[in-house]
């Protein structure tokens, strides 16, 4: 009987699909006349052809929309499988485990070229390899190695080439002398491609140099690892377990990947190239810190003694064009008619909270409902951490700062909040709060400011008032619990509530309308809520965005406002 190549199919979240095939040509695709069909919206119809042979098995990529991916590099025309390939087409990974040479000479497959993109310059030595450009996606991250030694020998080349990477480069030098960051990709590229080429025929002969010297690129002057992930817009969230375990996010699940660093030194490197460009420090002294990548994704690290498997990194990411009101009708997070009685609000100059758990999208929602702000408004924007991405010309980004290492000069978010009262702002939104805080924003509420808008941690509509008060108290002030809840009942509009659901889903479950103070307790009504019905087969939330029948009591002032709403959407069967 002819031998077989071994073959595993595999996807995150589902059990492994082994196979054995003989020598032969197999279509890969989306299309129903491949041979090896990935029902994937991200493999094309005919994606590539992998050619399977004793000795010279190879994968052919069909000029598909996403790319062929082998072992981490994108593949032009057909690329040599070594043993044990991993091939990466879409959300899918292949392993191939090649036929033994026949007896007699086969004719060789072309070698993998090096990078396909174009832009990426050359290194000095014609012969060495290249490193991939700051603007090039880095390729999927392949699953987790079964072969420790090997791992282990990788994991050694790879400190002791970056050791010498950074002993010949002085990175701190260069960093200290205000070097661009052009000049220190070019001296790092020159400098690494150099290493490698000494050290090229004393490599093991299943690791590719290439491979090898993007991976040490990345870790030394990028974020390493982190860069897939970063890339990968299905992932919402990056967690970093000390350096040998890094967990992501995609489409609300946790995902185990295979991917680690060198050691705690790297991922302490990688923690620093986070926070040093926007002012911030961690160190043994202060060995957790808040901070923001250049897009904007939110980034929370601790490190030890606080730590105790090594340093961590939490990693929130945004979508790289910021999501609007028709995204969030697709998504199911709201619907048309929530979407426009919330536009209505924000231009009627309603002070709204938007309250949720951690991870629910507050952030995400505040974005969206800032977008409803005329254009002619004075906006000021206060955060622990600039994450909003606001589209007004007038627009005034205020961040806070934390101590310096002697104790000193912190600036907080209620320091800020007063400020801003002296700006002059039309609007001011307060990324969170969290503490005393509170009742500066409430005051500013109370004091002409209207049409402020913040996110709270709560767990219902309900729960607002509470922590609202509580954060009151934090400010140091003994004030009665009467006089903060009429602060509130007076200053606060609306609640708008969003949950993350067990599916993973957002879903906004609760637009409230704050009334008022009878007694002592605070009088508020549902506009809209969610109301669940039961779970599908696959653990999908089932249920409806409605309204309660309740209409705003400030309805009647809408139409002198110069605006228009239609009253049925308040009807409990107009739900559109």
């Amino acid at each position: 009987m002819a031998q077989q190549a071994k073959i595993t199919i595999s996807q995150a979240g589902a059990a492994p699909f082994p196979c054995s095939l003989p020598p032969g040509e197999y279509a890969i695709g989306r299309g129903e006349k491949c041979r090896i069909r990935l029902r994937d919206q991200e493999v094309s119809e005919a994606h590539a052809v992998l050619h399977i042979a004793p000795g010279a098995s190879c994968i052919e990529d069909l000029a598909s929309s996403n790319g062929t991916w082998v072992d981490g590099q994108k593949a032009s025309g057909k690329t040599l499988l070594a043993e044990g390939s991993d091939i990466a087409i879409g959300p899918y990974m292949i392993h191939v485990e090649s036929l033994p040479p026949a007896p007699t000479t086969q004719p060789p497959v072309s070698a993998t070229p090096p990078l396909s993109h174009s832009s990426t310059p050359p290194l000095s030595h014609s012969s060495t390899p290249p490193l991939p450009n700051s603007s090039t996606p880095p390729p999927p991250t392949p699953p987790p190695s079964t072969n420790s030694a090997a791992d282990e020998a990788r994991r050694a080349i790879k400190n002791q080439i970056h050791r010498e990477l950074i002993q010949r480069l002085d990175l701190k030098r260069l960093s200290a002398s205000r070097a661009s960051s052009a000049e220190l990709d070019k001296r790092a590229k020159e400098t690494l491609g150099a290493i490698i080429m000494e050290v090229r025929d004393k490599l093991p002969k299943d690791i590719d140099p290439r491979l090898l010297a993007a991976e040490i690129y990345t870790e030394a002057l990028r974020l390493g690892p982190l860069e897939a992930f970063l890339a990968d817009d299905s992932i919402t969230e990056i967690m970093v377990n000390g350096p040998n375990q890094v967990y992501v996010e995609r489409k609300g699940k946790l995902v185990l990947t295979g991917q680690t660093f060198m050691d705690d030194a790297s991922v302490l490197a990688i923690i620093e190239r986070i926070v040093s460009p926007i002012g911030r420090r961690i160190d043994e002294s202060q060995p957790y810190v808040d901070a923001r990548l250049a897009d904007g994704s939110r980034v929370n690290a601790i490190i030890p003694p606080l730590s105790l498997i090594g340093p961590c990194i939490t990693i929130r990411k945004f979508s790289k064009t910021p999501l609007t009101e028709d995204d969030f009708v697709r998504f199911g997070t709201w619907t048309r008619d929530m979407a426009e009685f919330l536009r209505v609000c924000v231009r009627m100059r309603k002070n709204i909270i938007v309250a949720g758990g951690t991870g629910s999208g507050k952030t995400t929602l505040l974005n969206v409902l800032s977008s409803f702000i005329p254009d002619s408004d004075r906006v000021v924007t206060i955060e622990d951490a600039a994450e909003l991405r606001l589209t007004q010309p007038h627009v005034v980004r205020l961040e806070a700062r934390p101590p310096n290492i002697e104790g000193r000069g912190a600036v907080t978010i209620r320091d800020l909040v007063r400020n801003a009262l002296r700006m002059r702002p039309d609007r001011i939104i307060v990324g969170e709060c969290r503490s005393g805080e509170a009742l500066d924003m409430l005051q500013a509420m109370n004091t002409g400011h209207d049409g402020s808008l913040t996110t709270v941690h709560a767990n219902s509509p309900r729960d607002v008032v509470s922590r609202l008060e509580t954060m009151v108290l934090m400010s140091g002030l003994d004030l009665p619990s009467r006089a903060i809840r009429e602060q509130i009942s007076s200053a606060v509009d609306l609640i708008v509530h969003e949950s993350r659901l067990s599916d993973g889903s957002r879903r906004i479950t609760n637009i409230t309308e704050v009334l008022g103070l009878e007694g002592t307790q605070t009088v508020m009504q549902d506009i809209f809520e969610f109301r669940q019905t039961g779970v599908d087969a696959d653990g999908r939330i089932i249920g409806r965005l409605t309204p309660t029948g309740s209409v705003p009591t400030f309805f009647e002032q809408i139409k002198s406002r110069g605006l228009t709403l239609d009253p049925a959407i308040f009807q409990p069967d107009a739900v559109r």
